[in-house]
């Protein structure tokens, strides 16, 4: 079973938002790479204080992809620095990046 990290934008969305497009991105996921079934590895973390640096956000979802088989990409990925950080560090080290077709 593959493991995939997810990178989406979630500024401003609800938490009902972000989980309907983390299921829809895991639907993709399988399909683009061919699996029936994969892991989501979770990067939606809701153990932090509000007041928690968006820094440290980061820092959790560069460990979590560092053990993905491959990595997805939310629409509108481009307009969050977090993500674009992400795709950065997919592409700089090896990590397969799954096209979204959302």
């Amino acid at each position: 079973m593959k493991k995939i990290f997810i990178s989406q934008p979630m500024g401003g969305k609800r938490d009902e938002e972000i989980l309907r497009e983390r299921k829809a991105l895991v639907a993709q996921a399988a399909a683009a790479l061919g699996e029936d079934e994969i892991q989501a590895l979770d990067s939606f973390f809701t153990d932090f204080a509000e007041e928690t640096p968006p820094l440290v956000y980061l820092g959790r979802s560069l460990e979590v992809l560092a053990l993905a088989d491959a990595a997805i990409f939310a629409s509108d990925w481009e307009t969050a620095r977090g993500c674009r950080i992400e795709h950065d560090a997919a592409e700089a080290y090896g990590v397969p990046i799954v096209d979204w077709k959302g």
